[in-house]
């Protein structure tokens, strides 16, 4: 199992070897796109609003003692181990506030976890420090020895090559590329040279009829920050050629052991990013397709090669899938998502979702952003020209919807608007038009009850039909009993 950050096209290799060996989700989701909440959704196949996870600091339960005593005995890869007799490995990148002294330091060994190497805090390439089972290793500046992306990949195979032959086994592979800062190998920082962030229809127009923290991004960029993202996205890119490398030897390993035809890979990432769309320079958070669409790409056995899928999955049902593959009966957890076994394996007439939950806590600083004052507080992530990545109100739920009829995203923010935006993707896939005031009164209405209905969710009931699924009921009446869902949405995530 490797988590990468986004992005696919330079790497040929895990291309060849696992998606031209198996299937592509041409339609995978994060139902939060950022870090901290991601990984906490697909280690425990929960919604955010479930897990309690909102945003990447300790206040907002990312690897805090209330995570680590309410969710982290439950997630799957403890019971992979305590309840399935599976080995089980870790090595990355685990949460962004994993190793802060506030919840127990380097020395907290999550439960579920026989072979344990995660990075402190958030993505370094060199000059960091790993909890090695619980014991702090400090790495330096050396390539050699310290390139984590390396380093990640010689652990994995010595764990390949020494651990039991006689259980089974998962790992889970979190690599720091090619997330910031951007540290390329030395014999990749020449690589990709021509390469610039795409300009598709989007990039660097004023987002009109959005959302105001889109709407003050300055339109155009200047000169410099288009620069600027021109030169992330190309170390990025030389970022992942080392990602390329590691799938590689683990592949080539798992071959020579005489394991590869009886294992499952999925490679994906927590969350998308996005480059000059809407005029944003670089970040994620945000509710559009850049920032909430990611890869996933699956080989093992009973997949048939160079397969693509279109159904709608998130990354709350990699846990289910990987239980259901243990033999898990999924009916003792209390996840939200569904296995994609079904789908694997190619089975005929499954009843699938069309439909699923995005939500997002905006983060924002009390006081004023230094770099810009004259914003006043409750912004964050602001450039030098004072465009603004993340506001305290930048915080919205949506319900993504890909029926056989609709290709459709309804959003409501939690601000003083209660401002709704609505995107038909059949016809705008780049989502410059918000069809809020001129879309069916019906169908805001549904997807406003829709919206309130998995806001609250758990469990089972967060795979009840869809707007569009001929066993939907709506019950207009509904809407007004129901109406404290939506004040709950996010008091419920404030700890």
């Amino acid at each position: 199992f490797l988590l990468v950050p986004f992005f696919q096209t330079p790497l040929k290799k895990t291309n060849a070897l696992i998606a031209q060996k198996g299937i592509t989700f041409l339609n995978a989701y994060v139902p939060s796109a950022l870090c901290c909440p991601s990984r906490a959704s697909i280690l425990t196949g929960k919604y955010p609003h479930n897990h309690h996870v909102v945003n990447n600091t300790l206040e907002g339960n990312c690897s805090s003692k209330l995570w680590q005593k309410i969710q982290e005995p439950y997630t799957f890869p403890a019971l992979l181990k305590t309840m399935c007799g599976y080995q089980t490995f870790f090595a990355g990148k685990y949460l962004n506030e994993y190793g802060a002294e506030d919840a127990g330091g380097v020395g907290h060994v999550p439960p579920g976890w026989s072979f344990w190497y995660a990075l402190e805090k958030n993505s370094k390439y060199y000059n960091y420090t790993l909890s090695v089972n619980g014991k702090a290793r400090r790495h330096g500046e050396n390539y050699s020895v310290d390139y984590l992306t390396d380093v990640l990949a010689n652990m994995s195979l010595d764990f390949l090559e020494y651990k039991s032959n006689f259980e089974p086994f998962f790992m889970m592979i979190s690599t720091p590329a090619p997330h910031s800062p951007w540290t390329a190998a030395p014999q990749y920082t020449k690589s990709f040279q021509n390469v610039s962030a795409p300009r598709n229809s989007n990039f660097n127009i004023h987002g009109k009829n959005k959302h105001w923290l889109i709407r003050q991004a300055k339109t155009p960029m200047t000169n410099s920050s288009v620069q600027f993202l021109d030169d992330a996205y190309r170390k990025r890119w030389q970022t992942l050629l080392s990602v390329d490398d590691l799938i590689e030897k683990l592949v080539k390993k798992l071959e020579l052991n005489g394991e590869l035809d009886n294992t499952y890979i999925f490679y994906t990432s927590d969350n998308g990013f996005h480059t000059g769309q809407f005029s944003l320079p670089i970040d994620k958070r945000q509710l559009y397709e850049f920032d909430i669409k990611v890869p996933l790409l699956v080989r093992g056995p009973g997949i048939k090669p160079n397969q693509t899928n279109k159904m709608l999955v998130a990354n709350i049902d990699l846990g289910p899938t990987i239980l259901d593959i243990a033999g898990y009966d999924l009916n003792k957890t209390q996840m939200d998502g569904m296995s994609l076994l079904p789908l694997l394996r190619g089975d005929k007439n499954v009843t699938w979702r069309s439909d699923f939950l995005v939500e997002y806590q905006g983060e924002g600083y009390n006081g004023s952003d230094p770099t810009c004052p004259g914003l006043g507080p409750g912004v964050t992530h602001c450039f030098p020209d004072c465009v603004c990545e993340d506001s305290y109100n930048n915080t919205y739920a949506c319900v993504r919807t890909l029926s056989t009829s609709w290709d459709l995203q309804y959003c409501e923010f939690d601000d003083r608007e209660v401002f709704v935006e609505v995107y038909n993707l059949t016809a705008d896939p780049h989502q410059i038009n918000n069809i809020a005031k001129t879309i069916d009164q019906e169908i805001l209405e549904k997807m406003n009850y829709r919206l309130m209905m998995l806001q609250s969710c758990s469990g089972a009931t967060c795979r009840t039909p869809g707007v569009f699924d001929p066993g939907y009921r709506f019950d207009p009446r509904l809407m007004f009993s129901n109406h404290g869902v939506r004040a709950r949405r996010f008091s419920a995530q404030s700890l």
